[in-house]
């Protein structure tokens, strides 16, 4: 019985050991009704460190993007920004928190944009990251933030 375990446990760390971070083993994550509407949130436990998903969507110029406007813009670059509006991109649930448990992450090869978990991310856990400055002041500041730590803070 121990060899067994000792082989599926090497069988284990080899195969993960190889997989390529940005194409192969993601999570399973749910989206469900969260502290600020609609979230995402883990279905098993995400070590630190994980890639846990891409933000998908139109790939589109500033310009566009301020043409367009809306709340699923994500800038990558001076002049790249992913409009992840469409109920596709899982990752457009994932909300903002002043003390999250995830990041974003620019892959610059290919100017993709992954989130990672930054600490352990517990199964039932709501996945997190900080949307940064300007986006808090424009949207989250003036109807107040509903993130946990902010929630918390206020009660």
């Amino acid at each position: 019985m121990r060899l067994f375990v000792y082989l599926a446990s090497l069988v284990y760390y080899l195969v993960m050991s190889t997989l390529d971070p940005y194409t192969d083993y993601r999570p399973a994550v749910t989206v469900k009704r969260g502290l600020a509407g609609l979230g995402l949130f883990a279905e098993e436990e995400i070590a630190a460190g994980q890639l846990i998903i891409e933000y998908i969507g139109d790939r589109i110029t500033e310009a566009e993007a301020n043409r367009r406007g809306g709340r699923y813009l994500f800038a990558v670059t001076d002049n790249l920004t992913i409009d992840g509006k469409d109920r596709g991109n899982a990752a457009r649930y994932i909300n903002h928190a002043c003390d999250p448990n995830a990041e974003a992450e620019h892959e610059t090869t290919e100017d993709r944009v992954y989130i990672r978990a930054i600490r352990t991310i517990s199964p039932g856990e709501e996945i997190t990251y900080d949307y940064g400055t300007q986006y808090f002041e424009d949207y989250l500041q003036p109807g107040g933030c509903k993130c946990r730590s902010c929630a918390a803070a206020t009660t």
